[in-house]
């Protein structure tokens, strides 16, 4: 019998080879200006020597304002062009589709930069946990970002690549719309959904426009916010019942797949799902603090053997038991109610879980990331037979953790026979060099 992990999925205008893509992701691979390096090269690679069916990029900043961490490539003006040709065309040599990730942060960032003071967002209000500041956008503004995402979707076809995923989920602008938790605005882009829903809209709109309706075009979305999981008092945020509704509008706008995930922030107890490694969050997050209003507070407090402990258990109990296939519910339910294909993504690892969720009709495809970093060709894994790696993911979470200071890799000691052997593998991705 075929496999359905290995059937080829058709979009409306793509195809890919089976149901495994590689989700967004990646690290500060690149210039601080926002132009791309080798090592990026060598990151997207090898995941498609791997054997997933399509690449998702990482968060590609549509501008600089929106960009959460410098040192990731960009595509705020022609000149990236080339780099995403080659990028594309390097993934394209194994067969593997790439997809380009359209983003903008607003108020939610890590580092903001020297170029943005405070984030442009839905809302005034800083964002909850680390108090990164903001300025609600004027109309003015807003068709200004509109603009930007049609202009960058002219450079990622003009570059070549595949299609573009706009970044609708986990926190960021076009999730500071959406989100009912976030969005307090009294004009036609807040109050009722359908308001709040407008900015996308007329981004997908600007997207069409300029690009044709045959260029491949998907939106990432979260579909249950749970807004208030680290934030007493906040709003619950938008419902799976809200999102289907979104997602159908967006159906009949053109856009050609849904990729469902969770979460109104990132990081978020659901997204990813798994633990919260206090030392290592400690090590690193003294890079942020100064870039909120509550993130020195926090430092302070995870520090704290006493609130740091209550911190972690609090995301723990916030995350729940099941890690792998947590959006499935979530997925099922937009699945049901659009006639285009359904990405689903959570901590997918298993083969045979992977292959009774499509079968049973909960999502079309599974996108993956960090079980992808600890097993890069866990998709030949599959195709040997295999229903799951030897050595997977544990889902410690540090490889998250520490890409705010170190390059993206897995960072869990227990998977590697010696440390040595882990920072080798960490530091692959900058081999082959961009120089002699």
């Amino acid at each position: 019998m075929a496999d359905v992990l290995f059937e080829p999925l058709k979009f409306r205008n793509l195809e890919i080879r089976n149901r495994l893509i590689r989700s967004n992701m990646s690290g500060r691979f690149d210039n601080y200006d926002g132009s791309g390096t080798q090592a990026r090269i060598n990151w997207e690679t090898r995941f498609a020597r791997g054997g997933v069916g399509a690449i998702i990029s990482s968060f590609v900043p549509v501008h600089v304002r929106g960009r959460i961490l410098p040192n990731y490539a960009m595509i705020d003006s022609d000149d990236k062009i080339p780099f995403w040709r080659e990028v594309g065309e390097r993934v394209r040599e194994h067969g593997c589709k790439f997809i380009l990730q359209l983003s903008h942060g607003g108020r939610q960032r890590d580092i903001a930069g020297i170029e943005v003071p405070e984030g442009w967002s839905s809302t005034a209000k800083p964002d909850p946990l680390h108090g990164f500041r903001a300025k609600a956008m004027s109309k003015i503004e807003i068709e200004e970002v509109v603009r930007q995402f049609g202009q960058a979707a002219v450079r990622a076809r003009e570059a070549g690549v595949d299609g573009v995923e706009l970044h609708g989920a986990n926190g960021y602008l076009i999730t500071q719309f959406l989100s009912s938790g976030i969005n307090d605005r009294s004009d036609e882009y807040g109050g009722s959904l359908e308001n709040r829903a407008r900015f996308v809209i007329e981004i997908v709109r600007s997207i069409r426009a300029r690009c044709g309706v045959d260029f491949h075009l998907q939106m990432k979305i979260s579909a249950t916010e749970n807004n208030n999981a680290m934030s007493i008092g906040e709003p619950r945020g938008n419902t799976i019942q809200d999102s289907v509704r979104v997602c159908q509008w967006l159906e009949a706008e053109g856009v050609d797949a849904i990729h469902v995930s969770g979460g109104s922030s990132f990081p978020h107890p659901r997204n990813p799902a798994g633990d919260l490694p206090i030392d290592d969050f400690i090590r690193v997050y003294d890079s942020m603090i100064s870039s909120g209003d509550h993130t020195f507070r926090n430092f302070l407090l995870l520090r704290n053997d006493i609130t740091g402990t209550l911190f972690r258990e609090r995301w723990l109990k916030e995350r729940g038991d099941v890690i792998e296939g947590l959006n499935l519910a979530d997925s099922e339910a937009i699945r049901k109610a659009v006639s285009i294909p359904v990405i689903c993504t959570g901590g997918f690892q298993t083969a045979s879980v992977i292959r009774e969720a499509i079968r049973q009709g909960r999502c079309h495809a599974v996108s993956m990331a960090r079980p992808l970093i600890a097993n890069p060709d866990m998709p030949k894994m599959f195709e040997q037979g295999m229903d799951r790696p030897p050595v997977p993911c544990t889902y410690c979470n540090k490889c998250l953790v520490n890409v705010v200071e170190n390059p993206l890799g897995c960072y869990d000691e227990t998977r590697f026979t010696t440390r040595e052997a882990m920072i080798a593998d960490i530091l692959s991705v900058f081999h082959p060099p961009a120089f002699p």
